[in-house]
Formats: structure tokens, C-alpha cells, sequence
């Protein structure tokens, strides 16, 4: 009984947590993620006002079109201006910059472009703190 008693106290040996596989991210690298993240959500609600105003002057006389038009032009240039410096600094894989540019020209693409880009961001944080910590090695 006795030897039953220890086999039971023996304490398995400590592992590392699940951390996701994160890699780490530079300011500049940080800087070009969270400027794509912050244009995301607004070019995606430029781009639904846009398709409303455009359905709005084919059944009444408002008629805002060209200044939406506008609007979102100006946002999706900007988004692709920062996606291009995204990939370029993130070391995306091609599948992964696709996915973020066909996100673009969705109606609703950009707010899950957000959502994702957050996710990460915040997922690059934790596995920094914990480096950091010496709770993993990497």
C-alpha cells in the first residue's frame, strides 16, 4: 500500500502552457498591423452608406453617391496602402494577404478584417509578456 501511496504522489512534470504561435512583432511591424486595423472597420461601414446612398438615387431624388463615392475611394486607398505595408512588414504568407484583400472589397469584409487583426494583436501581446516572464522559450 505503501508503494501505491507514492506512485499516486508522484507530480507530473511542469509543461508550458498552449500559447498560440505568435511571432514577435517590432513597433514598426505593430504600427502598420494597428493603422490596417483601425481603416478596416470605417472602409467597410463607407462602403455599405455607399451601396444605400446608390440605392437611395435610383429610387428617390437623394442623391449622395458622389460624396460617398468619395469618402470610400479615399478609405480603400488608404486600406490598400496599409495592407501593402502590412504584408510587407508582417512577412504575411500569399494566402494570408489575399485573405485580408479580398476582405476589402466585401460590404462587410472589414469589420471581420478588424476583429481579426485585434485578435492577433492581442494574441502577439500575450505571447510577449510571457516570453518576457519566462514563461516560454522562444
Amino acid at each position: 500500500m505503501g508503494a501505491r501511496l507514492c506512485a499516486r504522489s508522484q507530480v507530473a512534470p511542469p509543461t508550458t502552457p498552449n500559447f498560440p504561435k505568435v511571432t514577435p512583432v517590432d513597433l514598426k511591424t505593430a504600427s502598420a498591423l494597428r493603422r490596417l486595423r483601425l481603416v478596416s472597420a470605417p472602409e467597410a461601414v463607407s462602403f455599405l452608406l455607399l451601396l444605400v446612398c446608390s440605392v437611395l438615387k435610383r429610387t428617390t431624388d437623394f442623391n449622395a453617391v458622389p460624396v460617398m463615392g468619395m469618402l470610400h475611394g479615399v478609405l480603400f486607398v488608404l486600406y490598400v496602402l496599409f495592407w501593402a505595408d502590412a504584408w510587407n512588414r508582417a512577412k504575411w504568407s500569399p494566402k494570408t494577404a489575399a485573405l485580408y484583400f479580398v476582405l476589402s472589397v466585401l460590404p462587410t469584409g472589414g469589420f471581420f478584417a478588424e476583429r481579426r487583426l485585434r485578435r492577433e494583436a492581442e494574441d502577439a501581446v500575450i505571447a510577449s509578456r510571457a516570453r518576457k516572464e519566462g514563461v516560454v522559450s522562444a
